[in-house]
């Protein structure tokens, strides 16, 4: 079910503090994440296991796998009136306006009931020029939800998909349960920034999160932003993770960071398949190249930032390589797309459960002339929600790589 945006009426009664029921926020009340820490505030969701957080020491990682892209709260209850104390750790830059506030979707029985943010928490402030992060202490904030339906009902609250979220206290007006286990396919889902959630306008609303909507299937979203970088250790996470459909969408993290040439890409693709299929030798597995990147189609990365318009608030990337440079083996958007799509081509004489989806099918050349990257790299709200459909008709519609059996 596509989720609808009816948010329902608050109510302006507060339960008495007697009426409360406070529920402890343990592993089985999560959905999304692959560990659970326990710090001095609550809990902290992560999307990749210690294991391998462990065997990484870059602070771009350890902020996006801490950010909970897809990670809810689900349960089951009577309850009308529900608050979450959370503790959130906002990015903002040196120089720019705030960023917004992230936003936490509230879903009753699969459908999206209401929306609402938080105040307080950490400021992790960045500064552009020279890459220096200072983390601002603020105090816990509490999310809100009242009015909703009577009975008993399932409840889903998506944790914002942009915002490092310690989850501190759940009370309601009355006990919850533990959801049952849905009888849903599992899709496990790899990518940059762009399947993290980058300028999405909500959790629900990313487009992986929309495509699983459609696709009727239960989302682990492993989107990292700036880190789909083929390491082993995802890899590892992903083989070691039960689902029933796997993808993996690769290409411009690596162009980003000008992490390799193609003489360790091609090797480093094959590591990275040959470990998933350590762990699910049969499972659906769908390759995905990068959708359209102008600046980054012909031009190696790195990346760099455009700081001219940047006291507007609007931060732009460019190329900063030389499209000579391929001549070396330096990546392109269009070498690693030719390279991918051999590599499945190769691997699919014996692996029939191995697919290659172009991304430009999801965002190409039409879709930039009617909805530009807002910054050259990363897809707005209404981008998102044109690649979750198209994601979903392409991936889980009769025919495509996840249709479900006798479709």
């Amino acid at each position: 079910m596509t989720p609808q945006h009816d948010p329902v009426p608050g109510s302006p009664t507060t339960p008495p503090a007697s009426d409360w029921t406070i529920t402890p926020v343990t592993a089985d009340l999560l959905r999304g994440a692959l560990d659970v820490e326990r710090t001095e505030h609550g809990v902290l969701p992560h999307r990749l296991p210690a294991r391998a957080r462990a065997q990484c020491a870059d602070g771009q990682l350890a902020m996006a796998e801490a950010q909970p892209s897809g990670v809810r709260l689900v349960f089951r209850t009577r309850a009308t009136t529900v608050e979450l104390d959370t503790l959130r750790t906002k990015m903002a830059y040196e120089g720019a306006p705030p960023r917004p506030d992230g936003v936490y979707d509230l879903l009753v029985d699969g459908r999206l009931t209401a929306q609402a943010g938080t105040t307080g928490g950490n400021v992790l402030m960045m500064d552009m020029t020279t890459g220096a992060m200072e983390t601002r202490p603020g105090p816990v904030g509490t999310v809100r939800f009242t009015g909703l339906p009577q009975g008993v009902k399932d409840v889903e609250i998506w944790l914002p998909h942009n915002e490092i979220t310690q989850l501190v206290a759940l009370r309601t007006d009355a006990p919850v349960e533990a959801a049952q286990e849905q009888s849903r396919r599992v899709w496990l889902h790899h990518g940059s920034s762009i399947s993290h959630g980058s300028d999405a306008a909500s959790p629900t609303t990313t487009w992986p999160a929309l495509a699983a909507s459609r696709g009727g299937v239960e989302l682990i979203n492993l989107g990292l932003g700036g880190s789909a970088l083929l390491d082993p250790f995802t890899a590892r996470a992903l083989r070691d993770t039960p689902s029933d459909l796997i993808s993996i969408k690769i290409g411009i993290n690596v162009v980003n960071a000008d992490l390799m040439r193609l003489r360790a890409f091609t090797p480093a693709v094959h590591g990275f398949l040959d470990s998933i299929r350590e762990g699910h030798p049969s499972t659906p597995l769908l390759v995905v190249s990068p959708i359209l990147c102008p600046i980054h189609e012909d031009t190696p990365g790195p990346s760099i930032p455009d700081f001219s318009d940047l006291s507007e608030g609007k931060l732009q990337f460019k190329a900063a390589g030389d499209p000579a440079e391929r001549a070396g083996g330096k990546l392109t958007l269009n070498v690693i797309r030719d390279e991918l799509a051999r590599v499945v081509k190769q691997r699919s004489a014996e692996d029939a459960n191995l697919h290659y989806l172009d991304g430009r099918d999801l965002y190409g050349k039409a879709d930039f002339a009617e909805l530009p990257l807002p910054d050259q790299l990363h897809p707005d709200a209404a981008t998102h929600r044109r690649i979750g459909e198209r994601f979903a008709a392409l991936a889980f519609d009769t025919g495509g790589p996840f249709a479900a059996s006798g479709a």
